[in-house]
């Protein structure tokens, strides 16, 4: 329990403070030309790197090696980072159209794409409480947009950049793309009986990889303009930093509750998370929200809470289960093996007779008689 209170205050502190400087790198205006840093790639490359260098520190700390990974594990591993790193723009481009809680509040309804996916392309059907908590988020996210205050001395100029439908498009394209990475790597965790640590430097490798191929493209000017940035704006180097060290260590903390504690326990500490992720950016960068919104936020909440609570009652139902059967094969067996002793009795007694003659010329017949539960000698001359 202490261990998961750990990984709990791990969670918060790493992704909180993550949270906070992915919305400042992305938002503030930096120097005295206010000049926004867009360049995404470059900032995906940097927390990669760190990530990976994590994750191998932290293999080495806990004295476990770093495998060579074998031909098809290498090819998933490069279709997770792929898709990763095609995910990530789409949720740094959806802030330059809707607020940062917005696309956090958004970011938590990952069930709604994921059942949407595989109703139209699989006619899948689910189970009722999950129609519900997708009816549930919808309404709290459409409800949250609908109750967003306006500023009437920009209404003009950024109606259609705060909250709007293009920013939500784009941020519907990052939870998709994170559904598809997410079930990839279950299947790995499930087929090849890797480490989380393991898992977590290999695809942060191969997507620092992608990037770096992307951006040592010639036709492409982000890196360069992205270092130059950097040289005329050193205040951005901190909050890079501190950015990618966040997310790096937050990730030991996410693959590490995964590995020992489960999918459940992870979801509702990330779900709770976020919630706080909300309330730091409205305290710390001062967005406005009408009361009518926090009820919005709780209706969100409250369908994210009842999948996870249903999902655990039965997980737990099946565990319980698996254990009533194992302890019903156990009784079993231990039945069996009684009322086989039962059956057998002396049955099973091995009885053998020597001959011999003594000294004195008498002969001695000497009877062994052994059994599960005793061994009698009996001599006579």
């Amino acid at each position: 329990m202490l261990r998961l209170a750990g990984c709990v205050v791990g969670i918060y502190s790493c992704f909180l403070t993550w949270g906070y400087y992915q919305e400042k790198v992305s938002t503030t205006p930096y120097g005295q030309d206010a000049l926004k840093f867009k360049f995404f790639i470059f900032l995906g490359l940097i927390q990669s790197l760190f990530a990976s260098l994590i994750a191998l520190i932290y293999l080495k700390l806990q004295g476990n090696s770093l495998p060579r990974p074998s031909r098809p594990l290498v090819l998933k591993y490069m279709q997770v980072a792929l898709i990763g790193v095609t995910a990530a723009p789409f949720s740094y481009a959806a802030l330059k159209h809707i607020d940062y809680p917005t696309m956090i509040l958004t970011k938590s309804c990952k069930l709604i794409p994921v059942m949407l996916m595989n109703i139209l392309l699989y006619r899948r059907k689910f189970p009722l409480y999950k129609y519900i908590c997708v009816a549930l988020i919808t309404i709290g996210v459409s409800g949250f947009m609908l109750f967003a205050p306006v500023d009437d001395h920009h209404a003009k100029k950024k109606g259609a950049v705060n909250s709007s439908l293009y920013g939500l498009f784009l941020v519907a394209i990052n939870l998709t793309l994170d559904g598809v990475t997410n079930s990839t790597q279950d299947q790995i965790f499930h087929q090849f009986k890797v480490t989380g640590q393991q898992m977590m430097c290999f695809m942060n490798l191969f997507m620092s990889t992608f990037m770096s191929l992307w951006l040592l493209n010639p036709w492409n000017p982000e890196l360069i303009n992205a270092l130059n940035f950097c040289q005329t704006h050193p205040a951005i180097i901190k909050d890079i930093i501190m950015f990618s060290l966040c997310g790096a260590l937050g990730q030991c903390f996410i693959f590490y509750t995964l590995e020992h504690y489960g999918s459940l326990s992870l979801v509702t500490v990330t779900v709770t998370r976020k919630l706080f992720t909300i309330l730091l950016s409205v305290v710390a960068y001062g967005h406005e929200m009408k009361p009518l919104q926090w009820v919005m936020v709780a209706v969100v909440f409250s369908g994210i809470g009842l999948e996870a609570y249903v999902k655990r009652a039965e997980k737990l139902e099946k565990m319980a289960a698996a254990a009533a059967a194992a302890a019903s094969a156990i009784d079993k067996d231990m039945m069996k093996k009684k009322k086989d002793l039962e059956l057998d009795g002396f049955s099973n007694s091995l009885v053998k007779k020597s001959v011999q003659v003594n000294d004195n010329g008498h002969t001695i017949t000497t009877t062994t008689t052994t059994t599960r539960q005793r061994t009698t000698i009996i001599a006579s001359n």
